[in-house]
């Protein structure tokens, strides 16, 4: 076995322990043995790695989906024990950083929106759509109060608990950024006509889990949204693909896109962007077109903008110390 085989080998070892771990857990709810355990998921998942999920044994690859499935219902957990932290404060939106990956949300946001300008230049959206808000909606937040400060942004989220969090914590205010965010409890798969309405759909990274899954809501997302209406879509790449579902371009292309362009990043933001259109003409999308995208020659992109690694790691992790400090789990 060579070195590299040896260190995947070592990687996927270290993170089936985890997971076995993780599975034992009484309660995904924020404690400090759930913070330890995935604080060692993420450091191992992060770094670099030649790592390949698809090529996987059977044995891992369901491994690797109960994982993911564990890390969506903690990420959950997470969240609505900050938003309610958050609600206790007279202005919530003055203590965001509290939340502990709160500037992961500020950085991934200005990227997704950056390779938005960058690829669908001139964009100035009226209408954007969330799906997969949750019961902290940064994303959206950041994106409304930012960089689109003119659109409207409808969040959409199974959970009816988390879009009262969400409504309680964002959309109060009657004026500013809170009186562009609206929340729906909708499940993606019944939204036909109302997709329709908006210039661009954010796909959040735990909105269908399985491949099978993501595929078939970006299917449905194509059937609904409008001719040239652009598709963000949150993907995972290399041992990153154990905290997220990866995405594969393809799925995009046969949902009636044309894939403008895949980032992946490399230091504190996790998710890997995916930036796509919806084609004005079907066959754009098809492998019977012929042209670069058809044949799966996938736009790989380096980063719209610089981000100082070195101080925003800081910045996390005394924003990870103040918000220790103030929960008692």
């Amino acid at each position: 076995m060579d070195a590299q085989n040896k260190e995947v080998a070592a990687l996927i070892e270290k993170i089936a322990g985890l997971q076995a771990a993780i599975a034992e857990l009484p309660s995904l709810s924020p404690s400090p043995e759930v913070d330890r355990l995935f604080t060692a998921l993420v450091t191992a998942c992060v770094p670099p790695s030649p790592v390949d999920v698809e090529k996987l044994s059977p044995e891992h690859q369901r491994m690797r989906e109960a994982l993911i499935r564990l890390c969506s219902a903690a990420e959950g957990k997470l969240e609505a024990h900050y938003a309610d932290l958050l609600a206790t404060f007279d202005n919530p939106l003055d203590h965001l950083a509290r939340f502990p990956y709160y500037s992961n949300y500020v950085n991934l946001s200005r990227l997704e929106y950056e390779l938005l300008a960058r690829h669908v230049p001139g964009i100035a959206p009226a209408r954007v759509a969330f799906v997969g808000s949750g019961p902290l909606p940064f994303s959206s937040f950041v994106l409304a109060a930012h960089h689109l400060p003119d659109a409207q942004f409808d969040n959409y989220d199974l959970c009816g608990a988390a879009n009262e969090r969400a409504r309680k914590l964002f959309g109060a205010s009657e004026d500013g950024v809170g009186a562009r965010m609206k929340f729906h409890t909708a499940d993606v798969a019944d939204l036909t006509q109302e997709l329709g309405a908006y210039d661009v759909v954010f796909l959040a990274a735990l909105v269908g889990m399985a491949a099978e899954e993501k595929a078939k809501v970006i299917a449905h997302l194509g059937a609904h949204m409008v001719e040239g209406a652009s598709l963000v879509v949150r993907s995972a790449h290399g041992a990153r693909g154990f905290l997220y579902p990866i995405v594969d371009p393809e799925d995009i292309r046969r949902g009636g896109f044309e894939v403008l362009a895949v980032h992946h990043p490399e230091g504190e933001v996790i998710n890997s962007v995916i930036v796509a259109r919806k084609a004005v003409d079907a066959q754009l999308s098809g492998p019977q077109n012929g042209d670069a995208h058809a044949r799966g020659a996938v736009p790989l992109v380096s980063p719209p903008c610089s981000f100082s690694t070195k101080m925003e790691a800081s910045a996390l992790e005394k924003i990870e110390e103040l918000a220790r400090k103030e929960l008692a789990f």
